[in-house]
């Protein structure tokens, strides 16, 4: 295959040598462990299995994460054919511009800082209520969700700005931890034999378990707790031997993150049985606190202490999420400073290689994306965690489904790989998968935001707002 690379040296939107992100800064690992913090793991499981089950297909949700990863490999394939010609912070942009044009491709940047803009300010929501109940739980002082979001934004700045290799060290000590006593709970069930009714493999994965009740509502779920993966493409210009490296870390990332969610749940479900999972995650919805469902059978497995550890991780999982949310988003601007699209000051490099105005520019909109539900008075995870969350997932599924479409294209056009199956029969599959599961997400949207349908129809208008937004300044700034 032709190893040509099509833009390996960033320019300005002047046509001059741009400033580049430090290089062999990033190997594999490193890399993982910013899209597994993305995903965070213990958020996703015990945020959104507890729901999939209760409201979507019981005993069977697991196989809607198989089913997801199964979508999202095939999307990959395309992906990774691109990135090993396409090599640039932009990810989306730069791969979505490649094939269906630069006015499409802005707008999919505008689109892609949203989704990552608003996911992280959902974790800040859902990640204040989590701090604040925890300090007023073991200190009796009781401390405004909103200041704590506002204290780690300033830490986030802070980390974000001392370099990607110091940002990828916390993360890998937060997620280690989160991901090893889930993982470890797991194993633990299956040597064990799983619960009740035994490990329950037909409970959950049979045709009949797979398709009862509200199956999609499961899937979209699924979709959303794999959302951050191709953050490996972000990195391509920090990683070691990019068009090694980031495939690498793409497929690994996606096989971890599937086999990971999809083993953990079905152990969940085992636990409790499929015959009685359904109502547990009920009760547990009802009961106000949905990561009582998934707490509690770890806590049956290893004692009382996993009570005190679990919310602990529950707020590093969502710090690291953040962390992660806004390196993307920050590399997102500096790209698009690098290409003429945004102020220049945006490219501004700091002596550890990282775009620190970015990074200001990034809080500034995590701060006036969050204090508004602050100072209205709202519950942050009711309306700030479950609004913006949802908004961002379905942003993310319209950039996934241009990517894939862009890929067929580019490759179309340039030839520079032939391989039927990575260019044009992955990517032609994975565009169907996809905008099947934008279907599924706009059909279920209010459930997804757990808000009424008013404020879906607005959310969900936003996201074509934005892409139009985003290519109608790309016109005006490139004068076509």
């Amino acid at each position: 295959m032709d190893s040509q690379t099509v833009d390996a040296s960033p320019q300005t939107g002047e046509g001059r040598p741009a400033a580049t992100l430090k290089r062999n800064a990033l190997g594999v690992l490193g890399i993982l462990f910013f899209v597994l913090s993305a995903q965070a793991p213990l958020t996703g499981i015990a945020g959104a299995v507890p729901i999939a089950v209760a409201v979507g297909n019981g005993a069977g949700a697991p196989a809607a994460y198989a089913i997801a990863g199964a979508v999202i490999l095939l999307f990959s394939v395309g992906f990774v054919a691109m990135g090993r010609h396409v090599v640039n912070a932009g990810a989306f942009y730069t791969y979505i511009g490649k094939g269906l044009g630069r006015t499409t491709g802005s707008g999919s940047a505008a689109v892609a800082l949203f989704a990552y803009c608003t996911v992280q300010a959902a974790m800040y929501g859902l990640y204040g209520f989590t701090v604040s109940g925890l300090v007023e739980h073991y200190s009796g002082a009781h401390i405004a969700w909103w200041l704590w979001a506002l204290v780690t934004m300033g830490a986030v700045q802070v980390l974000g700005a001392a370099g990607i290799e110091l940002g990828a060290k916390v993360l890998a000590v937060f997620v280690l931890a989160e991901f090893s006593i889930l993982l470890v709970f797991a194993l633990v069930t299956l040597v064990k034999g799983g619960g009740p009714e035994g490990l329950g493999f037909d409970g959950t994965f049979s045709p009949s378990a797979v398709l009862q009740g509200a199956p999609g509502v499961a899937l979209m779920f699924a979709v959303a707790s794999m959302f951050g993966f191709e953050a490996t493409a972000i990195y391509g210009e920090e990683a070691r031997e990019p068009h090694k490296t980031v495939p690498r870390a793409t497929y690994l990332s996606v096989a971890v993150v599937t086999g990971f969610f999809a083993f953990v749940s079905w152990m969940l479900v085992s636990s409790y049985g499929p015959s009685k999972v359904t109502a547990a995650a009920g009760k547990a919805l009802a009961g106000g606190d949905s990561t009582v469902f998934v707490f509690a059978p770890i806590a049956d497995q290893f004692g009382g202490w996993v009570n005190d550890v679990l919310p602990i991780l529950l707020g590093t999982s969502l710090f690291a999420g953040i962390l992660a949310f806004h390196n993307s988003a920050n590399r997102y601007l500096f790209s698009l400073s690098r290409e003429g699209l945004l102020p220049g000051r945006l490219r501004t490099l700091n002596h550890r290689h990282s775009p620190w105005v970015a990074g200001l520019v990034q809080t500034a909109i995590a701060v006036l994306l969050v204090m508004p539900f602050a100072l209205a008075g709202k519950d942050p995870v009711l309306t700030l965690f479950s609004w913006f969350s949802g908004v961002g997932v379905l942003a993310c599924m319209l950039l996934y489904f241009l990517t894939s479409v862009s890929v067929i294209v580019f490759f179309r056009r340039e030839r520079l790989d032939t391989r039927r199956w990575n260019t044009l029969i992955a990517p032609a599959l994975g565009a169907l998968g996809i905008a099947a599961v934008i279907w599924v997400v706009l059909t279920n949207f209010t459930t997804l935001i757990g808000g009424d349908a008013t404020t879906a129809l607005w959310l969900v208008l936003a996201v074509p707002a934005v892409l139009l937004l985003g290519a109608g300044t790309a016109r005006v700034v490139h004068g076509r």
